[in-house]
Parts: structure tokens; sequence; C-alpha cells
């Protein structure tokens, strides 16, 4: 009997109905233990079974959760090609794209529960979130419950939930019941009903047991639950209940085949009667469970821990039996149970491989662990190779403690104490790896040093090979590109000797980029090579990665068609994959190139967005929050200041001068415009103790014409083979120098440069400057022109202010016109074509050509790729860009 729940089913129907009319949506189900989830699902199951497909799975409280376990309990409802992917430990991303397309081919709507989501695996949460972020171009529902009690702020499933189209997300949070609630549950029973409702709370669990508890009076309640079921687990005959307490060491649904194993013949009789008295629930699989979690464990609690153990070990032992052998996720759940080290150790690596290879690595380092309980049982290679795995699996889980550091300290001990030096270098080649994530350089270096050297002692090896890739990256990095360039080589060399694709791809991108720093043109081939092999062979990180690179240097270089491209495509490829760490970090580039090309308020919406976002790392974070501090300094705002002292701090922490020098120049510029000469020497001193070579050829010409507007002394070796408008100006053809900045579509530059001037040619110069900052609303640059102005008594003579904001200030960051503007939002929204038509009040054919016009400017080739780049970056949508984030210009 379902009481008080009829507005929480009225708006399940309700999505339902919209997914039905093509308007995907998510629902979200939280409350505490016994509140009725579950109960509301099932009556929703009832109400839609005739009008939807529905796919349901959960999650079970395993001491390690299952990868994908609620996708395996779907089973049923899939198509074979689907199930063979999961049989076969498919790609995470195969067998979500799978399902997506399972689901747009259906003919009614789709209903997707995935209950107990507290207990989910890493796999699963991305699964979530790769649905949801789809749901809007699919005819379906994700209905997701949890315990909220369970999940706090650290929990995983928490950043989930956040990262979900909050305009498709339905919460749901259930309440207890109302003593009328309690009364109408309790009708015809004949207790104190008052008294239940006061010392139950309202909760429905707690409700239905004391009710269950015969003959209740106010006196006979128990004073807890576990009181109310050990009252009716004592009243049962004694077959049933040592089979619900034996039944209660499994943490989920069990079925026949088990159960046959498990118990003797008479158990189909026992389980017959458990369900007729609402004891267990039976699915149309036949496979039973406990009616509810907290039933389980209070039937849990009434055995010791030696008969738990006892239990364990039985259940183990008929799971062992069973063909084919269950998950083994169960094995390990009840041979740690039953302390079964030899299991263990068996078991709980596969298991960890499995989970590993759906990207559950969350789950994977808890098998490891598991296994490391048992260490002691296991010979030296077995326990190195735990060390060892272990600390991988939690590292790619971003736990980088010194608890993962000291498993790779024990792995190697044990390695070497076995004489196996590819093994000791592949582990302190890790080592540096993780330092260098903890921003510890120094220590980073010395690990792969050290990593050379060991696997420099044995046979050249694959393991060889990444670790002279590591060193180019480290000197990379750090700008050091000669050695970057000849360590990556090396490593190409034995990752072709050894057939190594991944050291390929990864030597190549280190040689590839440390080449364009120094304008080698054949740096830009061998980062085309790394790309197309990352694409080849799946491997999307290190394509995420030279996609970055690509961006970085083209923005850097002035190549500003070349970063339009390679960073378009590489946002949209991260959003297609979901790689949210990278997508930061490259839309952070995306603001720079902005900034250069003179969109400050594009620039600065931007940055902005990306820094509204929770939970980003320093180095996710760092681009974008240089190019705000820049465009707040060029704006005239209060806080520049504060930010790009901020920048420079950040950058220092990092110990890489690839953000140093730039935080540093940011700081020169501000201390011209702002009449600060002291600072700016101080910050062109530092600059100058910064080895020639590890400025690349752009920040070295901005160093040299700072150096000279401010008559510092630099060494002559800053001043060679400079780009066009640095070298121009240094030779004093400020006019030259100007035009080579605006033929490179760098406004912001041309107009700077225009201001270097002395008198003579200053009217027609700084008249100039104006008439490309005005409009750019560049406050601050626009007073120290007026300065100057002054100074050399030609105020009078320059532009005035205009009113509006400047042409390109207005436009989208993405060149969308204001109808495609209005056009995406909708397509965001979810509205197909013809409604689009419909709203904007445009011929069908119109508003094709306008989405095609948008998902070519995207990059995209579908709608449902535009919406997920539209959560990943909100600034793109629905409002002109050059209105959205207008200062406060005392901020």
């Amino acid at each position: 009997m379902l009481v008080e729940r009829d507005i929480v089913l009225g708006n399940l129907v309700a999505a339902i109905d919209a997914a039905e009319n093509g308007q995907g949506g998510i629902v979200i189900i939280s409350g505490s233990a016994g509140l009725g989830k579950t109960s509301v699902l099932e009556a929703l199951r009832d109400l839609a079974s005739e009008r939807c497909d529905i796919f349901w799975g959960g999650c079970d409280a395993l001491f390690t959760p299952r990868p994908l376990g609620p996708l395996h309990d779907m089973r049923p409802a899939f198509e074979s090609g689907l199930s063979a992917l999961l049989d076969s430990s498919a790609a995470p991303h195969k067998i979500f794209e799978s399902i997506i397309d399972e689901i747009a081919h259906r003919k009614k709507a789709v209903l997707v529960v995935v209950e107990d989501v507290h207990w989910a695996d890493h796999a699963t949460l991305d699964f979530l979130k790769f649905l949801g972020r789809r749901i809007a171009q699919l005819r379906a529902v994700l209905l997701i419950s949890y315990r909220d009690d369970e999940v706090d702020a650290e929990h995983p499933l928490n950043q989930v939930l956040g990262e979900l189209p909050q305009s498709r997300v339905n919460r749901i949070m259930l309440s207890p019941l109302s003593q009328k609630g309690v009364e109408a549950l309790g009708e015809g029973h004949g207790a104190d009903l008052s008294h239940i409702f006061e010392v139950t709370g309202g909760n429905p669990f707690f409700v239905t047991e004391l009710l269950a508890n015969e003959g209740n009076t106010r006196q006979d309640i128990p004073a807890s639950v576990r009181e109310a079921v050990n009252a009716r687990l004592n009243r049962l005959p004694s077959s049933e209940r040592v089979f619900l307490e034996t039944l209660s060491i499994v943490p989920g649904a069990v079925g026949t085949r088990f159960l046959h194993k498990m118990f003797d013949d008479a158990s189909g009789d026992i389980v017959a009667a458990c369900v007729r008295k609402k004891l267990l629930s039976q699915d149309k699989e036949q496979k039973i469970r406990f009616r509810h979690e907290l039933a389980r464990l209070a039937t849990l609690s009434r055995l010791s821990a030696s008969q738990q153990k006892l239990i364990h070990a039985k259940t183990l032992e008929t799971l062992l039996q069973l063909t084919p052998e269950p998950a083994l996720d169960w094995i390990v759940h009840h041979a740690a149970g039953a302390l079964a080290g030899s299991v263990v150790l068996e078991y709980a690596p596969k298991a960890a491989r499995q989970a590993a290879s759906v990207g559950s690595h969350r789950e994977a380092a808890a098998h490891y662990a598991t296994a490391l309980k048992f260490v002691d049982e296991a010979d030296p290679p077995l326990a190195a190779q735990l060390y060892q795995n272990w600390a991988y699996e939690a590292g790619l889980a971003l736990r980088i403690d010194n608890e993962v550091l000291e498993a790779r300290r024990h792995a190697i001990s044990l390695w070497r104490a076995l004489d196996r030096p590819e093994k000791v270098g592949e582990n302190l080649r890790w080592l540096s790896r993780l330092h260098w994530y903890r921003g510890e350089s120094a220590r980073a270096s010395h690990f792969a040093d050290e990593a050379v050297r060991v696997l420099e002692t044995a046979a050249p090896s694959a393991e060889r090979a990444m670790a002279y890739s590591l060193r180019s990256q480290l000197h990379m990095l750090n700008s050091r590109m000669e050695q970057a360039i000849s360590w990556g080589r090396r490593a190409l060399t034995l990752a072709e000797e050894f057939d190594n694709i991944e050291a390929r791809i990864h030597a190549l991108n280190n040689v590839g980029f440390a080449m364009v720093f120094q304008d080698q043109p054949d740096g830009v081939d061998a980062l085309l090579e790394s790309l197309s092999l990352a694409h080849d062979h799946q491997f999307h990180e290190h394509a995420a990665r030279v996609y970055t690179n690509l961006s970085e240097h083209a923005v850097d270089f002035r190549k500003f068609t070349l970063a339009e491209e390679y960073i378009s495509r590489g946002i949209a490829f991260d959003s297609e994959h979901d790689l949210d760490a990278w997508i930061h970090y490259l839309v952070g580039i995306l603001a720079r190139l902005r900034l250069e090309q003179g969109r400050l308020h594009n620039a600065e919406a931007v940055a902005k967005g990306v820094l509204g976002l929770k939970r980003l790392t320093l180095l996710m974070r760092l681009p974008a929050l240089t190019v705000l501090a820049r465009v707040r300094m060029r704006f005239g705002c209060q806080s520049a200041d504060a930010l790009l002292s901020e920048v420079l701090e950040n950058a220092i922490s990092t110990d890489e001068v690839q953000y140093v020098i730039p935080a540093r120049l940011a700081l020169v510029e501000n201390a011209w415009l702002t009449e600060r000469k002291d600072e700016a020497i101080i910050q062109l001193d530092a600059l100058g103790k910064i080895a020639p070579q590890s400025f690349h050829k752009w920040n070295r010409g901005e160093f040299a014409v700072w150096a000279l507007r401010f008559g510092h002394d630099v060494p002559r070796e800053f001043f060679l083979n400079l780009p066009d408008p640095f070298a121009l100006e240094l030779a004093d053809d400020i006019s030259g120098a100007a035009d080579a900045w605006a033929a490179l579509n760098a406004p912001y530059s041309a107009a700077l440069t225009l201001m270097q001037v002395n008198g003579g040619d200053g009217e027609k110069s700084l008249a100039a400057a104006l008439k490309i900052l005005l409009p750019m609303e560049a406050g601050r640059t626009i007073e120290k022109a007026r300065a100057l102005a002054r100074k050399f008594n030609v105020a009078g003579k320059m532009p005035r202010g205009q009113r509006g904001p400047y042409g390109s200030a207005r436009e989208h960051v993405l060149g969308f016109t204001k109808k495609e503007q209005e056009v995406f939002a909708l397509i965001a929204a979810g509205a197909t074509n013809i409604e689009i038509a419909e709203k904007l009040s445009r011929s069908k054919r119109t508003i094709e050509h306008h989405v095609s016009a948008v998902l070519a400017k995207m990059n995209v080739g579908n709608r449902m790729e535009a919406i997920v780049r539209s959560q990943n970056e909100p600034w793109l949508l629905g409002r002109e860009q050059g209105q959205t984030n207008r200062l406060d210009r005392n901020a």
C-alpha cells in the first residue's frame, strides 16, 4: 500500500509524458533509508509498463561495488549486441554509446532506472553522467535513487549530480509520512498508531515492521526496528529463521541456481513462505532478496562474527561450485568475509583487472586493497605486483597521497630483492609522475633520472622507452627543448624496436611540441602523427593532450586560424569523450585566443565560465585565471592587481617557466599602464635570470620590447630571431610594427605598439591607438593613451569615447550570428527543427540552414554533441557576449 506519494508519482508520470513528446529528462529521488524509494519506483513500473520500455538496475552493498552492475541487471532488456559488449568488458565509451543508440531506436519511450547509486561504482557514475548529458535528445527518462544520508560532501556521486544538465533535472526528496499517513497505513491493525508515529518519525519501513509485529499494543511495541525484525523472526519456524539468517550474508539478489546449491530441496517452499509473509521479494526472473536492506542488516546483526565467517565460507564454497562461475566481485566479497586468503589472492586481482577494463579505477584499487590485507600469504613476486597495481589504480582514481607513494616504494624494494630492474625502473618512473602531479618538480626529476639509470643497467625494453619519454616530457614542461627532443627521439627508437604504440604516441607529442617551441615546422607534423595514432588506437587522453599542445602552440605563435581549428576540434573531442579535466584547460586557451584577438569581453566571459566551475585543479584553472587577470587589468578593475599577484603565485608553485614567464610579463604591462616603473624592473630582472632558450620567440620578443620601453638592459641573446612585430619596434619602426600586428589580427598589441611614440608622430599614432582601444572598452589602456596625449599636448585632437560595445565584443565566442544564438539556445533546450521553426516564425528549411551553421561552427557532428558542449560551456548559451558580463568598473 502506497501512502502519501501521489504527488511524487504524478511528477514521475509527467516526466514520462514529456519523454514521449521528445523532451527527455532526469529525475533524482533521494531520502534516508526506509522512506519508500523502491516502493515508489515499483509503483511507477506498474503504471508505465505498457507505455515504456524499462531498463532497470541497481547497485548492491558489496565490500567493493561490481563495475557497471546496474547495466548487467538491465541485460534482459538490451539487444544481444549490447550484451556482447558487456560480456567482453568492452571500453565503457562503446557500451555507453551502444545504450544511447538502442534508446534512440526504440519505438516506445524508455525509462532507465538505477537504484541505490550511493553504492555505485565509478564506471556506473560515468554512465549516469554520459546518459544524463545526452538525455535532452532522447525519448527517455533517467531515474536515479539514492540515500542522501549516505552521501557526504566528498562522495563522488555529488560531483556527478552537479555535472548533470540542471535544466533537465527534477529532484524529489521523499519525506516521512504524516500522522494521517501512518494512520492510513495502519488502518485495521488495532495498534496505537499515535505511538507508532512518534517512535518511527513516519518512516514507512519502520512503520511497516512495527505493524507486522503481531499483537502490537502500546506496551508490546519494540523500542527499535531491529527488535521488531527480531520479534518477527522469533515467531517463524526454525527452518525459515535459519534460512533468512543465512541469506542475510548476501547483499544482493540471488537466483535459483545458488539457492539449490546452498540449501536443500525444501528451499523452494521456504522461499515461497517468506515471500508470502513479505520478508523477501521475488522478481520476474525468480531472483529473491530481502524486501529492504534495513531488514537484511537487522537480520545479519543477529549473527556473531564467527557465525558470519562460517556462512561466508559456505557461500563462497557454493559460488565456486556454480557453472558458469558467478561475478568475480561476489567471490571476492565472500572470500574476504571468510578470511580465505588464498582465494582472495587468486580472485581479487582478476576482479581488479575487470573493473579497470571498464574504467572503474576506484573499484579496481579497492580489490587490490582487499588482496593486500592478505599480502603476508603471497609470494614476493605477487606481493610486489599487488603493491604496484594498487598504487597505479589508486593514482588513476586521483588519490596521490603518501600511502600511494609508500606502496610504490614497497614494490621497488621487493623487485630489487628479486633482481627485476625493469620492474624497479617502471615503478621509479611512476614515482616521478606522482611527484609531478603533486607539484614536486625536483623530486619528479630525481626519480625520472633514477628510472633511466636503473633501466639502462638492464636489456633495452619497452619500459625504458616510456622512461625516456617521461624524461623528455619533464624537460619539455620546463622549456628545456633541446633535451626534450633528444630524450624523445631515444624513446621513439626503442618504441619502434618493441612495437610500443603508446610510447610512440607519447614521445611524438613531446618531440613535436618541443620542435614547434623552437619554431621548427616539422614539429606540427610530429604532433599530427601523434594525434592520428592516438585516434586510431583509442588513446583518448593522449589525443586530448595533442589537441591542447597544438592549440597552445598556435595561440603562442599567433597562428590564429590554426588555433581556431584545433581548439574547436579539441573541445568537441573532449566533450564527446567526457574528458572534463582536458576541456577546462583547453577552454582557458580559447579565452587567451580571444584576448590576443582583442575580444576582451569574449575572453572575460569564457574565463569566468571556467573559473565558476567546481573542483578544478590549479593547472585546470591557471590559463583562465591568467586571461581574467589580464582582461581586468586592461579594463581598469580594482581586482586586477590581486588577480595578477595570484597568477604569479600559482605559476611559481608549478615550478614551470611556461607559466612563470607569461605571469611576469603581465605584471610588466600592468606596471607600465599604472606608471610603476620600479615594479616593472623587478619583473624584468626576474625574467632576465631565466635562460633565453626557455622562452619561445614570441615571449622572448615581448620581453625584449618591454625591456626597451623601460630602458632596461637584457642579454643580447633575447634579441635574436624575433617575430616581425617585435623586430620592427626594436628597429624604431612603430608604424610597421603596428601594421604587422594588425595583419595578424592582434589589434590590442597593435594599439600598444602605437602608444610607444616620443613626440613627432605622437598625434597620429595615439589617435590610431585610441580608435582601436575605445570600442574594446579597455579603460586603463585608454587612460594611458590619453595621458600620453596630454604629455605631447595633443589631447584635444584625440577621438572621443564611443557609445556601445566593440563590434567583436558583441560577437558570440564562436562567431554565431544573433539568429544562430537563438537557434543554439533552443537546440540546447532539446527543441526539434520543427519546434524551433514555430518558435522563431521561420521556415523549416531556414532553420535547417541555421542548425547546420551552428553545428559546423561548434565542430560537432550532431545536436546531441552540441548539447553536451553547451553543458560544459554554459557561456555559449543565448546571450550576447558583449552584454553578459558588463563590468562594474570599480570591481
